[in-house]
């Protein structure tokens, strides 16, 4: 658990640390209907361990990892926001405690773009929370690397998935906001093992948590 919150905090660490005293002597703009922000930053995707697996029963695991993440934020009121995030990540992946023991299923990358609405509750201050919920669909491409034998193939379906949505922004300057953000997915896709030899779900339902910079246009 303390590596995984090392990971998430590498994210956020990284891009905060602009100084308090350049935030307060600027005026604070606030959130306005018809902003729009791009952001830029790096987020860790943190999977959870669960799932099932035919055959040989076990575990799916994927691992952690830190990427970067583009986001962009359309604020429909002040208060009402759309976010729809694009990011790429690159998982591990296993089975452990099987019949056959730890079984490796090499490699897979991840795109889910997810898509939530926010309310910003204090939009004209200078930190401003936000809570929001979504919808992600995640593609999952490039399967292969080093497995262990007789696995030869692996294939994990893209999927739909809910998300929740929490976060902070942090105006710096009228069009320069610091970002906080932490996401949970509901993410849960089928996996096939040989063209379909095993059959499994895996119980991903992953966090991802990170900092951005953000430029309001």
């Amino acid at each position: 658990m303390m590596n995984r919150v090392l990971l998430a905090g590498l994210a956020a660490a990284t891009l905060w640390g602009a100084p308090a005293a350049l935030a307060q002597s600027q005026p604070v703009r606030g959130k306005q209907a018809g902003d729009l922000l791009l952001g830029f930053g790096l987020i860790g995707v943190l999977p959870e361990k669960g799932g099932r697996v035919d055959a040989i029963g076990g575990k799916p695991e994927a691992s952690d990892t830190v990427t970067p993440q583009l986001d962009l934020t359309y604020f429909v009121t002040p208060r009402l926001s759309l976010n729809l995030i694009a990011a790429t990540s690159r998982h591990d992946v296993k089975v452990g405690g099987s019949a056959l023991g730890e079984v490796d299923l090499g490699r897979v990358w991840a795109l889910p773009p997810t898509l939530t609405v926010q309310f910003h509750p204090l939009p004209q201050s200078r930190v401003s929370p936000y809570v929001g919920a979504g919808v992600n669909y995640t593609v999952f491409y490039g399967e292969g690397g080093g497995r262990t034998p007789p696995v030869s193939k692996v294939d994990v379906e893209n999927s739909w998935g809910w998300a929740l949505n929490a976060g902070i922004d942090y105006e710096v300057a009228p069009n320069w906001l610091i970002n906080v953000d932490a996401k949970k997915l509901f993410l849960r896709p089928d996996v096939s093992v040989n063209g379909g030899a095993i059959g499994a779900r895996a119980e991903l339902d992953p966090w991802i948590i990170g900092a951005a910079i953000r430029y309001r246009f």
